[in-house]
């Protein structure tokens, strides 16, 4: 097996075996209990993921054209939204979250970044997923990206009927208020701090690409 279709294999049972544990396989997996079911959810996931790693190790590198400086210009600005949503959706305030008072946090309605989309998580990560895409840059990096685009909207979809199942008219309550497709204006309702926050991870994962991906991101690319 090549290492890009080693890749693909890892990357397939990442995404078949969240999609799965997290949905069809549930009630299978809870009969062991909550804690028996995220113990094993976590091990799959980290076992999947350290399978992706090794493999995205060994594949090339750098095997496509690129999409030069309007590629990475592009993704660079693509991850400052995704990091709005995804550091504003870790919050007691999100219903997607497996918490004892989801249902209280779907009443309370949108507030945030929830005002942009329901799943800012999910979305969060789409969102960098297409980053790396637009790059261009090499078909391991498209390939994971792929894997972690399909997995947060597909995931994010079928949550929906998971928590219209669990949680009844709280959530469709919620479905009413909120958007699946992120809107753009609902971005005006996130806080200062929220955008503050995202900027400086941005800035972090800017400065670090070099020394964890080997090679430059964002505005250090110009530099």
């Amino acid at each position: 097996m090549t290492p890009l279709a080693e890749l693909t294999a890892a990357s397939l049972a990442f995404f078949g075996t969240h999609i799965a544990m997290s949905h069809p396989l549930r009630p299978l997996l809870m009969k062991l209990g909550e804690k028996g079911f995220q113990l094993v959810y976590n091990l799959v996931s980290l076992a999947t993921l350290a399978w992706m790693y090794f493999a995205f190790r060994d594949a090339p590198p750098n095997d496509l054209p690129g999409s030069g400086d309007i590629g990475w210009a592009i993704a660079s600005l693509l991850l400052v939204p995704a990091l709005v949503l995804f550091l504003g959706s870790i919050t007691p305030r999100n219903p997607s979250l497996p918490l004892p008072d989801a249902g209280e946090a779907a009443r309370a309605g949108p507030a945030g970044v929830f005002t942009v989309t329901r799943h800012p998580m999910m979305w969060g990560f789409a969102l960098w997923a297409v980053s790396h895409i637009v790059i261009w840059w090499s078909w391991r990096t498209v390939i994971v990206s792929l894997a972690i685009l399909a997995t947060a909207l597909i995931g994010a979809r079928l949550q929906d009927f998971k928590k219209r199942a669990q949680m009844g008219e709280a959530w469709t309550a919620w479905e009413a208020q909120t958007s699946f497709n992120p809107r753009l204006s609902g971005f005006a309702n996130v806080s200062w701090k929220g955008f503050a926050a995202a900027a400086l991870a941005w800035a972090v994962l800017t400065w670090v690409h070099r020394p964890f991906a080997g090679i430059d991101a964002g505005v250090l690319r110009w530099l």
